[in-house]
Parts: C-alpha cells; structure tokens; sequence
C-alpha cells in the first residue's frame, strides 16, 4: 500500500522538486503570508512525506492515512522552519514528520491506551530527556516518580503502555551470520530449577554438559540471568553466550530420553 501510486488523490510519480533556492523564496513569500507561495511549497515537498512514510511501511496502516498524517506534519514544519538557522529545510522537517505519524500510531493503536496513561508517559520521557541533556546520565525511575509525585509502579507501566508490541522472534542484534533475537534477552522466570529438577530425565541429560555449558544454563534457567548480564560476568560476547546455551540445549535434547 505503502508503494502505491497514487495516494488521497495525489498521483505520486508526478509530484513536482523544487530546488534549495526555489523553496527558499518561497519561504521568504509565505513568512509575508503568500497563500499561493504556501500551496506551491506544500505541493513542492511532498516527495519529502512520502519518503518518510515508506519507513512504516508493513505495519499494516493505510497509506492514506499516513500520507496525510505526514502533511500535517509538514505543514508544522513549514510554519516553524527558521530561515535565519545555518539547516536545510528536509533535515528540519524530517524530524517533524515522523514525530506526527508516531503520535498517529500511538493515538491509534489497536491496544488503547488512556489519556492520562499516555501523558504520565510523554511526561517520563520529557524528564529522561531533560536529565539526559543537563547531566549526561540516564535518569532513575526513583527521582522521576518523586518530581511527578506519583508510584514509581505508575511510571513502569505508562512507559510499557505506550510501547509497540515486537515479537520475540525479531532480531535484537545481527553482525554477518549472527543473530541474537529478542526472546534471548528475556529474563526466563518459568523455566526455574523447581520445573528443571522436577523432572528426572532432564536433569541426567544435563549432567553430560561440559562446564561452561552447564554454567550457562545454570545462570539462564535457574538463576534467571539474561545472556547480556551471562556475557558481562564471564567474560565473552553475548553472542558467544547464545551460540554456547543454543549447543547445550541441543545436547540435553540428544540426551533425554
């Protein structure tokens, strides 16, 4: 949908490109309130929206919808746009309209989250970045909860409520032919040793481990690490961690009978 040609009536292969200089006195028309110079931009920029909403693409939104989410977010761009600044006018508004259509997307999940959720959230995240800006460091969820005087319990979950569902199949990290996936950075709370030792089998077939082998899979499953915080403790890549747990659990599988 996203690829298509034409798009809330705009034939998309025909939309005209101005050049720095052209949109720049047409800046200069519509900051002394030319409407026609306003339209002409517009319609001169829209190459511009929809390169940017082909990055959301597969998510299953319409296109439409996006393209004019997007407009609107170029319009705040050129409404905004300070022709005194040293930065051309894609690099400015580029930010803008992305920054629409997440909004859109937010607003309009399937999931619906309550105003007053999403708010406390937008609110937490104005303060991370605050923080992170003044004092270069990451703040806690202790001091965010205080400035905003609510739970810290509150905070967790506008923050998750506000997030994008990712399946834990997604690729969290990939270099060459490796590839760490999400469900290998979740900290596994069922798989504890009371249903590990439970079963007579499995705890035999884990015995023919070697070392390392069996302290990964002691720290993965019994002790509920995840592989970053494996890797940072002994020493090795997190990569490492995945390919050594992925052969153990190949190994018991052989084993257990």
């Amino acid at each position: 949908m996203i690829n298509k040609v034409e798009i809330c009536g705009v034939n998309t292969s025909k939309l005209p490109l101005l050049s720095k200089e052209e949109k720049e006195k047409l800046l200069i028309k519509i900051k002394d309130g030319d409407i026609e110079a306003r339209e002409e931009f517009i319609n001169g920029n829209l190459r511009l929206v929809l390169s940017v909403i082909k990055r959301f693409g597969g998510r299953g939104e319409n296109a439409d919808d996006l393209f004019q989410v997007g407009c609107v977010g170029l319009i705040k761009a050129m409404d905004n746009f300070d022709l005194s600044q040293n930065v051309q006018f894609s690099t400015y508004a580029v930010p803008m309209i992305i920054g629409e259509i997440r909004r859109y997307l937010r607003d309009n999940n399937q999931i619906r989250v309550s105003r007053s959720v999403r708010d406390l959230a937008y609110k937490t995240l104005s303060i991370k970045e605050r923080i992170l800006k003044e004092e270069h460091r990451e703040a806690t969820i202790e001091e965010i909860a205080k400035e905003l005087k609510v739970d810290k319990e509150e905070i967790v979950f506008s923050l998750d409520a506000i997030q994008e569902p990712l399946s834990l199949q997604e690729p969290a990290y990939s270099e060459g032919t490796e590839k760490i996936y999400i469900m290998d950075q979740v900290r596994d709370t069922k798989n504890t040793d009371e249903n590990w030792t439970d079963n007579l089998a499995i705890s035999e077939a884990m015995k023919k481990l070697n070392d390392k082998e069996m302290m990964i899979i002691n720290k993965r499953f019994f002790e509920g690490r995840t592989q970053v915080e494996v890797a940072d403790e002994i020493g090795i890549s997190q990569a490492q961690v995945s390919r050594l747990e992925k052969s153990a659990i190949d190994h018991i599988k052989k084993n257990y009978k």
